[in-house]
C-alpha cells in the first residue's frame, strides 16, 4: 500500500489468475488451454505475415476479422465487437451496460473475475445461489436488477443452460443480459441464435479454449448494433488499437479452418468422456460437464490435500479454496496422455 493510492485502489480485490510456476516443467491441467496446437493454417499466416506491417498500427476497426466474423455467425459487421481478449470485452461490458440503481445479478459460484469488475467500476451487484446441483435456476433470476451476466457453460463447474432456459432469462429481462461462452464450443447450446431476436442479449466468446490462441490475446461480443455501438464508444475512449495486426490475421485463418477446429473440439470432448468414467472408477464424484474441463471431488480424500500431491509430482490442477466448493477440483481436458499420466498419479495417490 502507497500514500499516493487513492481510495478505489485500496479496495480492490484483484482477480487472481492460475497458477504459473516456473520451477520446473508440469503438466498443466489448471487453466483450461487447449492442450493442442492452433490451425496449421494459423501457423502458416503467423509465418507468411509481412513483418514490415510492424511499424504501422493495425486497422482500428479490424475491419476483415469482423467481416469474417459476422459471415460465420450468419450476422452483419455491425453486430460485431472486438477486445483484447474476452476479459477485456467483459470489462467494458461492464462500463456500458449495468446500472447503477439496481444489482447486477450473477450467480454465487461463477467466474471470480465478475465480482473484480464490480469492484473496479463501482458496480452493486447480488450473487445469486446455486441450486444443490450446482445447477442455475432461471427462475432465480426474476428478481429486480440492473444486469445479468452467466457464464455458459459455468465455471468452474461446467454445467450449462440450455437455450430455452436462456430464452426465458433474457425475455423475462428489462436490462442487458451477457451469456459469457468462454466455453461453449465444448457441448453447449449457443445463445448467438437468439441475438436476432433480442436488443438486450450480448453473447461474448474466445479464440483461447477451443481456437487454441490464449497467447494472442482475442476475444469477440456479439449483439445488437446498438450493444456493439456502445462498446464502441468504450473501446475508442480507452484503446483504439486493441487487436494487434498479428492477431487479427492468425483468427482470419482459424475461422476458415473449419474441420480443423470441428476435429479439435470433438477431440477434447472425447477425453473429457474417457476421464470422466476413469475419474467415477476411482472413487469420483465428476459433475456433468460440457466444457473443457471437469469439476470433481472424492468420495474419501480431501481436495487440498489431491492438489497438494499432484503439484509435488509435477501435475497442476485449480484449488478454490472458497465456500461450498472447497473440497472440489476443477481439472483442464489435456491430451490423452496426459489425462492418462493423472489418472495414474492419482490412483498411486489414493
Amino acid at each position: 500500500m502507497s500514500k499516493y493510492w487513492t481510495q478505489l485502489v485500496t479496495q480492490l480485490d484483484p482477480y487472481v489468475p492460475g497458477e504459473q510456476p516456473q520451477d520446473q516443467q508440469y503438466t498443466k491441467l489448471n487453466t483450461n488451454e487447449n492442450p493442442y496446437p492452433p490451425s496449421p493454417r494459423v501457423i502458416d499466416a503467423i509465418n507468411d505475415y509481412d513483418k514490415q506491417n510492424l511499424k504501422l498500427y493495425p486497422d482500428p476497426e479490424s475491419s476483415e476479422l469482423k467481416k469474417t466474423l459476422a459471415a460465420y455467425f450468419s450476422l452483419k459487421t455491425n453486430n460485431v465487437f472486438l477486445g483484447n481478449g474476452s476479459d477485456e470485452v467483459l470489462a467494458h461490458s461492464f462500463q456500458a451496460f449495468f446500472k447503477q440503481s439496481e444489482p447486477l445479478l450473477f450467480p454465487d459460484i461463477s467466474y471470480s473475475f465478475y465480482t473484480a469488475y464490480c469492484g473496479l467500476y463501482q458496480i452493486d451487484f447480488k450473487q445469486i445461489p446455486l441450486d444443490q446441483n450446482f445447477n442455475i435456476q432461471p427462475i432465480d433470476y426474476e428478481v429486480k436488477h440492473g444486469g445479468i451476466i452467466l457464464p455458459n457453460p459455468n465455471a468452474p463447474t461446467g454445467t450449462a443452460l440450455s437455450l430455452n432456459h436462456i430464452r426465458d432469462i433474457v425475455t423475462n429481462s428489462s436490462s442487458v443480459v451477457i451469456i459469457d461462452e468462454a466455453y461453449i464450443d465444448f457441448g453447449g447450446e449457443s445463445a448467438t441464435n437468439l441475438i436476432k431476436d433480442f436488443d438486450n442479449l450480448l453473447v461474448i466468446q474466445t479464440f483461447s479454449k477451443a481456437r487454441s490462441m490464449a497467447g494472442l490475446r482475442l476475444g469477440y461480443a456479439l449483439g445488437h448494433h446498438d450493444l456493439i455501438d456502445a462498446l464502441n464508444r468504450i473501446k475508442n475512449s480507452f484503446n483504439s488499437y486493441p487487436i494487434d495486426s498479428l492477431a487479427q490475421t492468425a483468427a482470419i485463418a482459424s475461422i476458415n479452418d473449419e474441420d480443423y477446429f470441428q476435429h479439435n473440439r470433438q477431440l477434447i470432448v472425447q477425453t473429457r468422456e474417457s476421464l470422466t468414467d476413469e475419474l467415477t472408477d476411482l472413487g469420483f464424484e465428476v459433475l456433468p460437464s460440457t466444457a473443457n474441463f471437469v469439476f470433481v471431488r472424492h468420495k474419501s480424500t480431501a481436495a487440498q490435500e489431491l492438489y497438494q500431491q499432484l503439484k509435488q509430482q509435477g501435475i497442476l490442477v485449480r484449488y478454490f479454496d472458497k465456500p461450498r466448493i472447497n473440497n472440489y477440483l476443477r481439472i483442464t481436458i489435456g491430451t490423452k496422455s496426459e489425462c492418462q499420466h493423472l489418472v495414474k498419479v492419482l490412483a498411486d495417490i489414493l
